[in-house]
């Protein structure tokens, strides 16, 4: 048998994130993209963060997320310190600049689970999401 689980979830992850800059940009939102986004909706979440902590909360590549953070500290969005506590490690937190966008965040979001979900039912979501957590702990092992 043919599954195409992957596929499907790839496909679905580039829609939303399409949509999740064209909702930012219908909020006048110019200064970061759905992925940057996602990381200052982390941060807004738990708090300032190892970049190694980041890229588990996002599913971003150590690569892709040095980079996405460099331009987002030149862009003041975010700010670096050392880890106190592993000299290796960098802690990224929040500007006040990039806080100021905590309520345009949670109305993508919102808005993007919503038409995401729009047909499906409450118990079918439930199913789904548990499948999917299962698919994630499995390639986590």
């Amino acid at each position: 048998m043919h599954y195409n689980g992957g596929y499907l979830i790839g496909q679905i992850n580039k829609l939303i994130n399409r949509r999740i800059n064209e909702l930012l940009k219908e909020e006048n939102v110019n200064e970061f993209n759905g992925a940057q986004g996602t990381i200052i909706f982390v941060l807004t979440e738990e708090g300032p963060m190892p970049i190694k902590d980041i890229g588990k909360a996002t599913g971003l590549a150590k690569t892709s997320l040095t980079s996405m953070l460099d331009r987002m500290e030149k862009q003041g969005l975010i700010k670096k310190r050392e880890n106190e506590n592993d000299r290796r490690s960098t802690i990224i937190d929040l500007t006040e600049r990039s806080r100021g966008y905590k309520e345009v965040i949670e109305k993508v979001s919102q808005e993007v689970n919503r038409e995401f979900y729009k047909k499906i039912k409450a118990k079918d979501i439930e199913r789904f999401e548990a499948t999917l957590q299962k698919v994630l702990d499995n390639l986590k092992d």
